[in-house]
């Protein structure tokens, strides 16, 4: 009985969608102990009567493009929303810090000043910013449950800090896995939102980065 040739290359290999866990150990599907155990039997099998003209086909044949692009995110919670922002507009998480009130500039969002390694950094109320229903629990007193972090995004030299309920860290995700935004999202939310991906059966929001720091801005110059 002839033994069945193994020809994973052709679908998880190289010539495939790369999707290997061997590839990081051997690089190319040549280097690869089953791709030898295959070309041992592949040598003792009778070559077929159409096997030209069935090569002939397959070069000749356009290649397939697959698109392996992919961006990095760094998601979070609020609340009961899952959201993401693109790591180049994330600059760092830390614990929870007391958040110093300053005096005649508690509107448009912004909740006070931070220190974040001796840098005093405003910190503002994304809920408020992006419009997300509810409140920032004990966001003053730094005690807001032990999943809750700040993130601290800069644009240029100007970094804003907002507290988040929880952190689930940073993630490469394919480009083609983004989607539009549907009609279910929130109106508010959808405004600053330009894609939306499935990440462990929950729907994330991708923030435009852009459109959030220009309403930082704005929301910034409003309280000076």
């Amino acid at each position: 009985m002839k033994k069945a040739i193994v020809d994973c290359w052709n679908t998880i290999g190289v010539r495939g969608d790369l999707s290997c866990p061997k590839l990081a150990q051997y690089t190319r599907c040549r280097n690869c102990p089953t791709y030898v155990a295959a070309a041992v039997v592949a040598r003792d099998v009778a070559l077929p009567d159409d096997y030209v003209d069935e090569w002939t086909r397959h070069v000749a044949a356009p290649a397939v493009e697959i698109d392996h692009t992919r961006v990095s995110v760094m998601m979070f919670r609020l609340g009961t929303d899952v959201l993401g922002i693109l790591t180049g507009a994330f600059k760092e998480i830390t614990e929870r810090r007391t958040v110093h009130a300053i005096p005649h500039r508690g509107a448009g969002g912004v909740l006070g000043v931070v220190n974040v390694r001796g840098e005093l950094v405003v910190c503002v109320s994304l809920r408020e910013i992006i419009g997300i229903a509810g409140g920032e629990p004990a966001a003053r007193d730094g005690h807001a449950g032990e999943h809750a972090r700040m993130i601290v995004v800069e644009r240029g030299h100007a970094r804003t800090a907002f507290p988040v309920d929880e952190v689930y860290g940073t993630h490469d995700v394919r480009a083609a896995d983004l989607g539009t935004v549907p009609m279910t999202i929130a109106n508010a939310t959808a405004a600053f939102t330009n894609a939306v991906l499935t990440w462990r059966g929950k729907t994330v929001a991708l923030l435009d980065e852009h459109l959030l720091f220009d309403a930082l801005d704005r929301r910034l110059g409003s309280a000076a």
